[in-house]
């Protein structure tokens, strides 16, 4: 059983819990989100369904915008992080839109409900030096070094967020023309120049370590555990937090700061912003745009060459 399943089957115990499951799937197969988004949106129509039942609420015509603006900020005072209140709001406002579709209820009025104001928050990233001495903290003494280090050096070479490094196929890297193929969010594809470092590395891995971790039910996935079994996004999230540990990095580094690094480091050394966008899988530009305000030198750079007053 997926995990989307589990939630699917303890939201049908819920008022409108066979909507909901109608609604995941129509996610699913319609608009083509990706597991990791679906299950969160679960998550969070699980949790307003709760509230609901707490409030005497058992039908869908019985939810209006006084109960969901009562439930936001319910979710405010328990200290909910404002991106998970407006993820809340977003996955109420699609159920909302979809019992309007298939005729569970009267009036699509989730669009007029306001969404909570988000500070714009500066992703942390490292200086290369500070990155250099992270991939170099997997020891050759180790058993899965070859796997661990071609994980880092792909991470920061092709800026790819861990569920996208997880499902990695061995036959989505060219090895002579150096790219690899990306399925993202929303089953988009992209491809990805990688470096020569980054393609030695996982060539070793692919020659001497994966054919031992090999088992029948391996498939071709790129990352294989101990057993075999293909590596998830949270093996890979622990895998990368206990080298930070060791390498003496900032406690909140992540899989995502690696990523962070990946495009600011590009943008330091003269990528364009449509180029960082389409390897980075954003589908507006005005998300990659963050990373202008990370590298201050950058642009003090860019202000003393073309301001006309310096």
């Amino acid at each position: 059983m997926t995990q989307t399943q589990a939630i699917a089957n303890k939201l049908l115990a819920l008022p409108a819990g066979r909507s909901v499951n109608d609604f995941l799937d129509y996610l699913t197969v319609e608009a083509g989100l990706s597991p990791n988004t679906i299950m969160a949106y679960g998550r969070d129509l699980k949790s307003f369904l709760k509230y609901c039942s707490s409030n005497k609420i058992k039908d869908l015509q019985q939810i209006k915008p006084p109960i969901i603006q009562a439930y936001l900020k319910f979710l405010s005072q328990k200290n909910s992080a404002e991106t998970s209140i407006k993820r809340s709001l977003t996955a109420i406002r699609m159920f909302i839109r979809f019992a309007r579709l298939t005729g569970l209820v009267q009036d699509d009025f989730a669009a007029i409900l306001e969404s909570p104001k988000i500070w714009q928050r500066l992703p942390v990233i490292c200086n290369k030096q500070q990155v250099d001495t992270l991939l170099t903290c997997p020891s050759p003494k180790e058993p899965y070094y070859l796997r661990d280090k071609a994980m880092l050096e792909l991470l920061y070479a092709t800026g790819v967020r861990a569920s996208e490094l997880a499902s990695l196929k061995t036959t989505d890297i060219n090895f002579d023309i150096g790219y690899l193929r990306c399925i993202g969010k929303g089953r988009r594809e992209r491809i990805i120049p990688v470096g020569k470092t980054a393609l030695a590395v996982t060539t070793e891995y692919l020659r001497d370590l994966r054919p031992k971790l090999t088992k029948p039910f391996s498939d071709n996935f790129l990352l294989l555990s101990r057993t075999g079994r293909p590596m998830g996004r949270i093996e890979i999230w622990r895998i990368i937090k206990k080298y930070a540990v060791r390498a003496g990095m900032p406690r909140n580094l992540t899989v995502h700061t690696l990523r962070h690094c990946f495009a600011t480091h590009l943008l330091a050394g003269g990528a364009d912003l449509r180029s960082l966008q389409e390897m980075l899988g954003h589908v507006d530009i005005a998300t990659t745009q963050i990373y202008t305000h990370v590298d201050n030198e950058r642009l003090r750079k860019i202000h003393k060459k073309f301001h006309p007053r310096p």
